[in-house]
């Protein structure tokens, strides 16, 4: 027990050093929902689909947010742990947040943009 409990703060110090709290934040963002859409790729289900779907959508205009706004992001105090609980939150099955950002904040946001691409081509 105490051997895995080392192993794994081992582990954890390791990526913390080598990557930092923005490797950390990256992975959590990333890995669980990553394995999640393989998974949803073969299910018949298509509400899981739809859930990954608008996580991606969220995850990829938050990290353009954050790209943007990276001067501002220095000034925010525990901008990193706040970011790894917004993005389990997101993702966390209890709490899908992923689909109340998408129907809160970006599709008002974005659906006039859409509406005005899909009259001109049709």
């Amino acid at each position: 027990m105490y051997f895995a409990l080392a192993a794994v703060a081992l582990f954890c110090s390791l990526i913390l050093g080598v990557g930092g709290s923005k490797l950390v934040s990256d992975l959590v963002a990333v890995i669980y929902p990553a394995y999640m859409s393989f998974k949803v790729i073969d299910s018949s289900d298509p509400t899981d689909d739809k859930q990954w779907l608008t996580y991606w959508v969220v995850f990829g205009f938050i990290s353009i947010v954050e790209s943007c706004a990276s001067f501002l992001v220095a000034w925010i105090p525990f901008y990193t742990p706040l970011k790894i609980a917004f993005f389990i939150w997101l993702w966390h099955p209890k709490f899908l947040g992923a689909g109340l950002v998408y129907t809160q904040v970006l599709r008002p946001f974005l659906l006039p943009y859409v509406g005005t691409t899909q009259k001109k081509q049709s």
